[in-house]
């Protein structure tokens, strides 16, 4: 009766595992690129260098381009 009871705790861990790699799988974060972010802010020190007194409307423009990526890409 003890090695019923090992095999069938044995088959409960298993079939824990198992269903507990499933949730992990189904819930892991979705990588998210962050290249565009880098670009835009290279983009924005570059205009900043080129043409100091547009800077404000370059890192504003920055600042929604970024914040639209971002609710564009959540969605996804």
């Amino acid at each position: 009766m003890s090695e019923l009871d090992a095999r069938l705790r044995d088959e409960i861990d298993d079939q824990v595992a198992e269903a507990l790699d499933a949730y992990l799988a189904e819930r892991r974060p979705r990588r998210r690129r962050a290249w565009p972010v880098v670009v835009t802010v290279v983009l924005g020190v570059v205009t900043t260098w080129l043409a100091p007194g547009a800077a404000w409307a370059a890192w504003l423009a920055i600042g929604a381009t970024n914040a639209a990526w971002s609710a564009f890409r959540g969605r996804s």
